[in-house]
């Protein structure tokens, strides 16, 4: 009497998909020759091979890795992310790599290993991410002393509370189970040593938002802002949408003055022009628009016209007695 040497699991606790070798069209002479190929691959401990999920229970994931036997993944050799779960971030249909650890596990399965994989080919990724800036998504896992845990592509990473966000956090709780999107800021194998940030991305996405902000800018126009901050040079003005501009103090007042106080204080709104803009940065005056006002005052007289050899008029009498009508 002969016994099957599969792998058994209760169909109540597995989903299963459907395998390559069960699709119902038909499959073409190459087609046929890569199964063989495979097939008849010598696989052995140490080597990393990339299968399909095509079961999973509470405690294992099944993989067709195209060869003679289906892989094996057992729960503590998924992910090194505690908060990590079979169910629910493990799909039938999704592509893995993994190291096979045992060639056999005593059913004729293959025994692999995702974190073993994720330990060999993260470390590449993360690397490659480092150097061309990818942004990522990362759910935090944890808070610890100066700062909070995510894990990328299995790897356990650290974003300082430095670089969590732009704006100062005091309460690293709050952020457990947020997610948030980041770079990589360094990707050491041999440390062991994965630092993300947050903050990066969030500045970047500042300096896009005031670049587009900048663009709408016109020079010459006249706008009203909030004195933010006052230096011996001059004084920083909140015009709005994120911008502010430096109000130099040579463009404070008409007359001379030796500190932007004597004029202004923070906290006061003021009236400004925009008189330049140059590198993302913003030139403002108040005595421009003081001179405008003054020549606009000063333009009240009527228009008139000159004639040659006689005095000016302004007025239709003025203007119609040398016209000689027939």
């Amino acid at each position: 009497m002969t016994t099957e040497n599969t792998h058994h699991i209760d169909d109540k606790e597995l989903d299963i998909k459907p395998t390559a070798n069960e699709s119902s069209s038909a499959p073409s002479m190459d087609d046929f020759k890569e199964q063989i190929e495979r097939s008849l691959k010598k696989i052995k401990e140490g080597d990393i091979l990339k299968g399909t999920v095509i079961g999973v229970s509470e405690t294992e994931v099944i993989l067709d890795l195209g060869c003679y036997a289906e892989g094996i993944v057992k729960a503590e050799e998924l992910s090194s992310d505690p908060a990590f779960s079979i169910k629910g971030d493990v799909s039938l249909g999704e592509e893995m790599y993994c190291v096979v650890i045992s060639e056999d596990d005593g059913m004729g399965n293959i025994l692999l290993s995702r974190k073993q994989a994720d330990n060999i080919l993260s470390w590449e990724k993360l690397n490659e991410d480092m150097e061309s800036k990818t942004k990522v998504r990362v759910k935090i896992a944890q808070a610890v002393k100066g700062g909070v845990v995510a894990y990328l592509y299995g790897i356990r990473g650290f974003i300082p509370a430095s670089q969590l966000s732009v704006a100062y956090v005091e309460d690293l709780d709050a952020w457990v189970g947020k997610e948030v999107e980041a770079i990589v800021i360094t990707a050491s194998k041999n440390d062991r040593k994965l630092v993300l940030s947050a903050k990066e991305v969030e500045l970047e996405y500042a300096d896009s938002e005031r670049a587009r902000q900048i663009s709408k800018l016109l020079r010459g126009s006249v706008t009203t802002g909030t004195v933010e901050k006052i230096m011996p040079y001059g004084a920083f003005v909140n015009i709005g949408g994120g911008l502010s501009g430096l109000l130099h103090i040579s463009q404070i007042s008409e007359k001379r003055i030796k500190s932007p106080n004597e004029v202004i204080k923070e906290g006061e709104t003021v009236t400004v022009q925009i008189i330049d803009i140059k590198d993302d940065k913003i030139s403002l005056s108040m005595k421009a628009v003081a001179e405008n006002e003054a020549v606009e005052e000063d333009d009240t007289d009527p228009p008139f016209t000159y004639q040659s050899g006689e005095e000016a008029a302004t007025n239709l009498a003025s203007l119609l007695k040398n016209i000689k009508l027939d």
